[in-house]
């Protein structure tokens, strides 16, 4: 096989969607470009991690481990990181699925040896079996794909999304872990932008680092009923906006923000613009998608806000874990994720 060995990394904490999982380790199985292994992990969840122990007990290709770290999305990526042997390391959403070419799109992006990580197009499933009319695709984000106003082809990026990514091996040599407290955590609040925090983090440890979307490395990521609503839509863009607060706080305003200055003075008043003429040419949900993306900017300002006043008031911390060791391969983690210093992001060790 000419290209890098790929290690394949899905996180996984409930049972409700174990056909999903399945389904995702499946996708992989099944890739032109033979990844090297699929880690599931587990975030702290033992009835899971029973079953899917049972379930791949067999398998030579898949490994289950239990997160090694604190509850949340992050840390269950540090641990399957420090337990694989990939030279790339992928991520795929446990309720997601790989197009067959998928692992083969990311591995010709690391041709260039100054190339760190490589992310893909993500394609909403969604439950009720279409798009609802007032979702705007400008937020497509907040059901964790892809959404409009990012750039098309293969082309260089600030960051990559979390749930379709890859990073090369030496990148968390550079730049340590994903960092505990930004991401989801088992909170109620659906938070994000760990992927963002580290991707700048990297690019200032190695600012020769090219980091690339290829928009035909595809997944089709499923969307549930309840992220349908509205409710969610608010709630989403205000815990990203607390997010968002915190990768500033790590990174500075002007890296934290810089995507998001193009994104708020360009391509949502784009999107207010199409959703106000479909109102007056009478098509469906023009007046309801140019409302939801008001609506979302003020919500996701609220939460930055209410962010920025925490962290200022030291209410908010988060950590970069190191990744020192492989896990085995029997579920229990033989690595412990060692915290960096809370605020500026301290980092200590690596993958070894």
């Amino acid at each position: 096989m000419s290209g890098p060995y790929i290690s394949v990394v899905i996180c996984a904490y409930t049972e409700d969607r174990w056909e999903d999982i399945l389904a995702a380790v499946s996708s992989v199985r099944a890739q032109s470009y033979p990844a090297l292994e699929t880690l599931l992990v587990v975030d702290h969840n033992e009835a899971l991690l029973d079953r899917l122990t049972k379930e791949y007990k067999e398998a030579t290709d898949v490994r289950v481990l239990a997160n090694a770290g604190p509850r949340g999305l992050s840390a269950g990526r540090n641990t399957g990181i420090a337990a694989s042997y990939g030279e790339v390391i992928a991520f795929l959403d446990d309720d997601a699925v790989a197009e067959r070419d998928w692992l083969r799109h990311f591995a010709a992006g690391y041709a260039d040896p100054h190339v760190m990580a490589v992310g893909g197009r993500t394609e909403p499933i969604w439950a009720s079996g279409r798009r609802p009319d007032w979702f705007p695709e400008e937020f497509d984000w907040v059901v964790g794909c892809t959404y409009r106003g990012l750039p098309r082809g293969r082309v260089r990026v600030r960051n990559v999304l979390g749930g379709n990514a890859s990073f090369r091996r030496t990148a968390f040599d550079f730049a340590g872990g994903f960092a505990s407290g930004i991401g989801r955590d088992g909170d109620r609040l659906p938070l994000g932008c760990e992927e963002t925090e580290l991707c700048i983090r990297l690019t200032r440890a190695r600012p020769d680092a090219v980091l690339l979307i290829d928009d035909r490395a595809v997944i089709h990521h499923r969307v549930p009923g309840a992220r349908e609503h509205f409710r969610y839509f608010r709630t989403r863009t205000y815990a990203e906006g607390l997010s968002k607060a915190l990768v500033a706080r790590s990174v500075g305003a002007d890296k934290g923000l810089e995507s998001e200055r193009r994104y708020t003075t360009r391509v949502l008043p784009a999107g207010v613009a199409r959703g106000l003429r479909d109102a007056v040419l009478a098509r469906p949900g023009g007046a309801g998608r140019a409302g939801a993306i008001v609506a979302g900017v003020l919500t996701a300002a609220g939460g930055y806000v209410v962010g920025s006043v925490r962290a200022r008031r030291g209410g908010v911390t988060y950590s970069v874990a190191g990744m020192e060791e492989k896990a085995d391969t029997e579920g229990k983690a033989g690595s412990e994720g060692k915290a960096g210093t809370e605020g500026e992001a301290g980092i200590k060790g690596g993958i070894r």
